[in-house]
């Protein structure tokens, strides 16, 4: 036992290496084991507190969440509110991130600074203020005001990322097409899009699961008529044992994880290695 002593232990590896791992060692820690522990309950039958490891495991909770009907809805609620938002993003916003790539205007630069720095403070106040004018045109409580606020939730998506990917293709590609007679229309569906694929699809995979996940918005504007998934996992939390929760925690994760593979799959490894610029 004398071999495993802290100080034997510091002085054979040395002050570096020591660090070094301490800190690799906490990462793992922190980072993993709240996800190894929510995949250790969602397949639990039996757990109690004092015990590390469940002393049953089983698929009872998968069978009790998969059997609520109110349940389902609100994955169905979900996927079918993050399509929506994910068409309905790229139809708005890809137009504004071609332009803010390839058109120079006075303020550029500090309206694209600002537009980030805007998602970076707390979104109540805006949906408190998106609230009062939702009363007023009546839209509490639809589908189409739960899917403005999403689309506004993860707008910064479709128009950052995309916006860097068309920076990033050579104008004189566009210009050449021009040259031999391709309308304006015709360039950008033919010789811009394609290229911009790789940079589309991340953030159309951005804005899918930024819209699983959005909760406050859709209990603000959409609730208790419309009900998700993020906004039903309050309720789970406060009602349910915790490997109920666990496993509507892992009905969230499955999709991102999905997408990430099937990324990986079609454009490559390298598709989420590229930084963004302003």
């Amino acid at each position: 036992m004398k071999y495993l002593q802290p100080r034997r232990i510091y002085r054979s590896f040395g002050k570096k290496f020591f660090f070094e791992t301490l800190i690799f060692s906490l990462f793992i820690l922190f980072f993993y084991g709240p996800l190894m522990n929510t995949l250790m309950l969602a397949f639990a039958e039996q757990y109690q507190v004092p015990h590390v490891i469940p002393t049953k495991f089983g698929f009872q909770w998968w069978q009790y969440i998969l059997s609520q009907d109110n349940l389902l809805q609100s994955i169905f609620s979900s996927f079918l509110i993050a399509l929506f938002t994910t068409i309905l993003s790229m139809i708005i916003c890809l137009p504004a991130a071609y332009a803010l790539a390839r058109f120079e205007f006075k303020g550029k630069r500090f309206f694209l600074f600002s537009f980030l720095l805007s998602n970076a403070f707390p979104k109540i106040g805006l949906y408190t203020a998106l609230g009062i004018l939702f009363y007023k045109f009546q839209l509490m409580g639809t589908l189409a005001g739960v899917i403005i606020v999403h689309i506004l939730n993860t707008m910064i998506f479709m128009i950052w990322i995309p916006s860097s990917s068309f920076q990033s293709i050579p104008i004189q590609q566009e210009e050449a097409a021009r040259d031999m007679g391709a309308g304006p229309i015709r360039t950008f569906m033919q010789i811009t899009m394609p290229a911009a694929v790789p940079g589309i699809a991340v953030s159309g995979m951005y804005t899918f699961l930024g819209s699983l996940e959005e909760a406050q918005g859709t209990l603000l504007v959409g609730f208790p008529e419309i009900k998700t998934m993020a906004t039903s996992m309050y309720g789970i939390i406060l009602d349910y044992p915790p490997m109920a929760g666990a496993v509507f925690s892992l009905l969230l994760v499955i999709p991102t994880l999905l997408l990430l593979w099937g990324c990986q799959k079609i454009f490559g490894k390298e598709i989420f290695s590229g930084g963004i610029s302003m």
